[in-house]
C-alpha cells in the first residue's frame, strides 16, 4: 500500500541504516484517531533502543513536508494518527474509478488455483445442505479469478462405489418401464432408497444380487457401464440446471470415478515408500506421532476409500496444472481426513499448498436439517419459495393502494430471481464458512440490515439518482473531466472506505472468507446511507453537486463489482 511505504521511508529517514520491513499503515479504528493508523514505533523502539514516543516523534518529523498528509499526531506511548489531504484523497479516488476491475490487484498473475467444491453425490437431487459448499465455493472461485488466477473449478462428484451396485439393481427390477424410459435424478432417487430398504432384508440376497451388480461394473461389464454413464449424464445435467439458478459454473467434472486407475499406484509408492504398512488385512499409513491416528489407504476386502481416492486426486491435479494450491471446501466434520491425506500427500513429496475450507452447520427456521426430521428440503424447492416470496414483495412495490394487485410481467420474474436468489447466497456469504448458520426467510428478504436485498437495493438507489440526474442506463451524466472533491466528514469516511475494496479482496482470498468482503460491502453501504442522508446532492450547488454525484456513481460501482465476486446480481430497479 502506498502509504505503508511512505512511512516506512520516514523510518528509514528518522533511523538511518535500519531494517524497517513489515511497516503497516492500517484504517483508523475510530475517525478521531484521524484517517490512518501507524503502530510499528512501538515493535521497532526496542531495535533502535529508544522510547516507544521518541520513535513516533522522528518519524513525525521525517513525514513533515509531505503533501500526502495534511496532520500528523502521536498519540499514547507512539501511536502515528496519519489524516490525509484532501487533494491526495480526491487523487487516489480518481485512480480508483480510472482502473480495471476496481483496482483489485493482479497478485495471482501466472498462477494456477484449483478450487473443488459443491460435489454432490451422483443419482440424488441436490437439496438445502449442498448450498454451503456450492455458494462459498463459487464466491472463492471468482474472488481469485479476479485476482489473475488461472482458476480451474472442479465439481468432484460421488459418482462410484457401493451405492451403483444397489441402483443397478433397483433400476432393472424396481421402477416402471415408463419410469425407466423417461429416468430423472428423483427417479433414481426413488430407486435407490427402494433397493437400499431390500438390501437390508434378512435372507440377503437381494443384497448380495446387488454387490454382484457392483462387480460386473467394476469389471467393465457393457451394460452396466451403460447403465452408470447413463446414471451420471442424468444427474449432472439436474446439477447444471441448479447450477444455472444460481450462476454457478465448472471447468471439470471429475468425480471419484476418474481416478480408478491411479489409485493402485498410489498405494504402491506408498508401500515402496515405507509409509503404508499392513494391519488387520489392510494397508494403512500410521498418523499417530502427529495425532492424526491412522489412515486406512487400502481396506481388507481390497477396495479403496476417500484417503486413496484423494491422494489419486491431488497426484493428478499437480501434474496436470501445477497448481500453486488446491482448496478444497467441504463439512467442517471432515478435518480429520483433509488433514490426514494432507500430512500423508507431504510425505510423499507433494509441496502444492493444500487448503482446508471447513464450513459448519446448516439449520433451516430453527430446526435441525436432516432426513430423519423430514426437512431435508431440496434446493429446487427452496430457490422456488425465494423467487415467490420476492416476487410478493416485487409485486407489492408495485401496486397501488385500493387497486386490484397487477399481474407479474416477465421483468418482475427476473428481477424476483435477482433478489430471490440473491438473498438465500447473502445469508451464507454473509457469516464466517467455520459458523453454524440458521436459514431464516425473515433475515435473508429484509430489505433493512445485513442482507442481500439490503445491498441490491443501495445499488438501485443509485441508479435512480443517476438517472435523476440525468443519466441513462447507469452512466454517469457527469463529463469526464469533472473530479472529485471531498468536504464533509460523511463524505471522507465514505471515500476512504472505498479505497478500501482491493485490500478487502485481498484480505477475503488470503482468509478463504467470502464473508470478509460481505462484511466490507455491509458497512460500505451503511456509510453510503449516512453520507445519501447528511449530503445533499442533486439540490447542492454545480461543483458540490457533481463532485457529490461522482462519489455516488463510484460508490455504486465498487458496490457492483462487490456483489458480482459474490455471485449476486444488481439489478437497477427494484
Amino acid at each position: 500500500m502506498e502509504l505503508s511505504e511512505i512511512v516506512k521511508a520516514a523510518f528509514e529517514k528518522a533511523y538511518p541504516g535500519e531494517d524497517f520491513g513489515g511497516v503497516r499503515v492500517v484504517p483508523a479504528t475510530d475517525p478521531k484517531f484521524g484517517d490512518y493508523q501507524c503502530n510499528d514505533a512501538l515493535k521497532f523502539a526496542k531495535k533502535a533502543k529508544a522510547n516507544p514516543r521518541e520513535v513516533g516523534a522522528r518519524v513525525a518529523d521525517a513525514l513533515k513536508g509531505n503533501d500526502v498528509f495534511e496532520k500528523v499526531e502521536i498519540a499514547g506511548p507512539g501511536f502515528l494518527n496519519l489524516t490525509v489531504s484532501s487533494a491526495w484523497l480526491a487523487s487516489r479516488l480518481a485512480d480508483l474509478n480510472a482502473a480495471d476491475r476496481c483496482g483489485i490487484p493482479q497478485s495471482g498473475a501466472g498462477k494456477c488455483v484449483v478450487i473443488d467444491y459443491s460435489s454432490p453425490n451422483a443419482a440424488k437431487q441436490m437439496h438445502i445442505g449442498h448450498i454451503r459448499s456450492t455458494v462459498i465455493g463459487s464466491a472463492i472461485d471468482r474472488i481469485f479469478r479476479s485476482l489473475g488466477y488461472r482458476v480451474v473449478a472442479d465439481n468432484h462428484l460421488g459418482d462410484w462405489g457401493t451405492q451403483f451396485g444397489i441402483l443397478i439393481k433397483g433400476y432393472r427390477e424396481l421402477l416402471t418401464q415408463e419410469e425407466r424410459d423417461n429416468l430423472t435424478v428423483a427417479n433414481l432417487e426413488k430407486c435407490y432408497v427402494l433397493s437400499a430398504a431390500k438390501a437390508k432384508e434378512e435372507d440377503g440376497l437381494w443384497k448380495e444380487s446387488c454387490k454382484q451388480e457392483l462387480v460386473k461394473l467394476q469389471q467393465g461389464d457393457k451394460e452396466n457401464l451403460a447403465l452408470w454413464k447413463r446414471f451420471i449424464d442424468i444427474s449432472i445435467g439436474e446439477f447444471d440446471r441448479m447450477y444455472a439458478k444460481l450462476g454457478v459454473k465448472f471447468d471439470t467434472y471429475r468425480g471419484e470415478s476418474y481416478y480408478n486407475d491411479t489409485m493402485p499406484g498410489v498405494v504402491k509408492k506408498l508401500q515402496e515408500m515405507g509409509l503404508a504398512v499392513e494391519s488387520e488385512g489392510a494397508l494403512v499409513v500410521n498418523l499417530e506421532s502427529e495425532k492424526l491416528g491412522v489412515a486406512i489407504v487400502r481396506k481388507s476386502d481390497g477396495g479403496y476409500n476417500y484417503t486413496t481416492s484423494d491422494l489419486a486426486c491431488v497426484k493428478t491435479r499437480v501434474e496436470e496444472y501445477n497448481p500453486e494450491r488446491i482448496i478444497y471446501v467441504t463439512d467442517a466434520r471432515q478435518q480429520l481426513h483433509f488433514k490426514q491425506w494432507f500430512s500423508i500427500a507431504a510425505k510423499m513429496g507433494y509441496t502444492t499448498k493444500l487448503v482446508h475450507v471447513p464450513f459448519g452447520l446448516m439449520s433451516y427456521q430453527g430446526k435441525a436439517i436432516s432426513t430423519r426430521e423430514g426437512n431435508l428440503i431440496k434446493l429446487d424447492e427452496l430457490l422456488a419459495e425465494a423467487v415467490k416470496r420476492s416476487l410478493a414483495i416485487v409485486m407489492s412495490r408495485r401496486g397501488t393502494e385500493g387497486a386490484p394487485a397487477p399481474q407479474p410481467t416477465e421483468e418482475d420474474v427476473k428481477l424476483a430471481e435477482a433478489i430471490g436468489y440473491g438473498a438465500v447466497k447473502y445469508s451464507d456469504l454473509s457469516h464466517d464458512p467455520i459458523t453454524d448458520i440458521d436459514f431464516s426467510w425473515d433475515k435473508a428478504l429484509a430489505l433493512e440490515g445485513n442482507s442481500g436485498p439490503y445491498l441490491q437495493y443501495a445499488y438501485a438507489r443509485v441508479c435512480s439518482l443517476v438517472e435523476k440526474a440525468g443519466g441513462t442506463d447507469g452512466t454517469s451524466p457527469l463529463p469526464k473531466d469533472v473530479g472529485f472533491a471531498v468536504s464533509t466528514s460523511s463524505e471522507k469516511r465514505l471515500a476512504l472506505q472505498l479505497l478500501e475494496f482491493p485490500g478487502a479482496v485481498v484480505r477475503a482470498a488470503e482468509a478463504y472468507k467470502p464473508s470478509v468482503l460481505a462484511d466490507y460491502l455491509f458497512q460500505t453501504a451503511q456509510l453510503y446511507s449516512t453520507f445519501y442522508q447528511s449530503s445533499p446532492i442533486l439540490k447542492s450547488e454545480p461543483e458540490v453537486r457533481a463532485a457529490r454525484l461522482r462519489l455516488c456513481v463510484l460508490f455504486g460501482k465498487v458496490l457492483s463489482a462487490g456483489l458480482g465476486l459474490l455471485g449476486i446480481d444488481t439489478p437497477r430497479h427494484i
